[in-house]
């Protein structure tokens, strides 16, 4: 039996692991992809304390070989329910695991957001994706679209501005939600065309996709040829399958505050999963921290 399971291997749950081992807790992490979580499709980072520039896949990196060192276990399998039985808690996986535990930290996440349009799913991966840093070299030399307005999507458009030959930049308002110096950085380039009051409202080609349609808000359409359009308009929380254990939000984030406690005794929650106004790698890893400190408390008591 571990001290605590921490569901999610982003950086909450990193942070949640290196701060229960150092309190002496024994602890694992399941993550169901890929360790390091969404700052992964960060090409670089620079708002984080001592760090002036990072990548990141590098920042991710640190921070796994950081809490393997200190004996953290790590599970790659996707966590389905939690159970709360005999004063326990058994957290069950897909591929048939089962982990007792005192205490469980679900740091879980949230997933892209989708824009609902038609055969959408199927040319995910054929000419739709949601990380530039992960495919944006599959169209080196070609042309390529962002949509969204927040700093995911600045970033994003500045990456592929490097190596593609144009980019679009569609958003749906006329300004964007990402950082101002960000923005400025995408006017200058010359190969950037900002798509401003539009949304896109078809995915053109058959197998694979070739371009948008785009409608702006005054109702007129326009085709816009694509090799790959990439989308950053937002994600949605990893958080149903627990929904039973937690209260959620309309959005299906988790009801809790800065304690990171939740309904049910010995459950707790951490980063972009949980309900707040600020989402940012530092939230993420404060998040981490005071979960930790807390599940270690709770076990402590019993």
């Amino acid at each position: 039996m571990y001290d605590i399971v921490i569901i999610g291997g982003g950086p909450a749950g990193l942070t949640a692991a290196l701060y229960a081992r150092r309190a002496g807790k024994t602890a694992m992490i399941i993550e169901e992809s890929a360790f390091g979580g969404q700052i992964t499709w960060s090409p670089k980072v620079e708002n984080f304390p001592t760090i002036q520039s990072i990548s990141g896949v590098e920042l991710a990196d640190r921070l796994v070989e950081q809490v393997m060192a200190l004996g953290v276990d790590l599970e790659v399998d996707r966590a389905v329910g939690v159970e709360d039985t005999d004063g326990k808690k058994v957290v069950r996986t897909a591929f048939g695991g089962e982990f007792e535990c005192k205490a469980v930290i679900i740091a879980t996440g949230a997933k892209p957001r989708k824009l609902g349009l038609a055969r959408e799913d199927e040319l995910i991966g054929n000419g739709i994706s949601f990380c530039a840093v992960c495919d944006g070299a599959f169209y080196k030399g070609k042309t390529a679209a962002i949509v969204g307005g927040g700093n995911a999507a600045l970033q994003e458009a500045l990456f592929l501005a490097d190596i593609c030959s144009k980019v679009y930049l569609i958003h749906r308002r006329d300004n964007f939600r990402g950082e101002e110096h960000l923005a400025e950085l995408l006017k200058g380039r010359a190969n950037v065309e900002l798509v401003l009051n539009s949304q896109v409202s078809e995915y053109l080609g058959e197998d694979a996709l070739m371009g948008v349609k785009v409608t702006d808000k005054a109702g007129a359409e326009r085709e816009i040829a694509l090799d790959g359009v990439f989308i950053a308009v937002g994600h949605v929380p990893d958080t149903e399958q627990f929904s039973e254990m937690l209260t959620l939000d309309g959005s299906g984030y988790v009801d809790s505050d800065e304690s990171c406690k939740t309904k049910t005794a010995g459950i707790f929650v951490a980063g972009d999963c949980r309900k707040k106004g600020v989402r940012q790698l530092t939230t993420a890893v404060a998040d981490g921290t005071s979960a930790a400190i807390a599940a270690c408390a709770y076990i402590d008591e019993q």
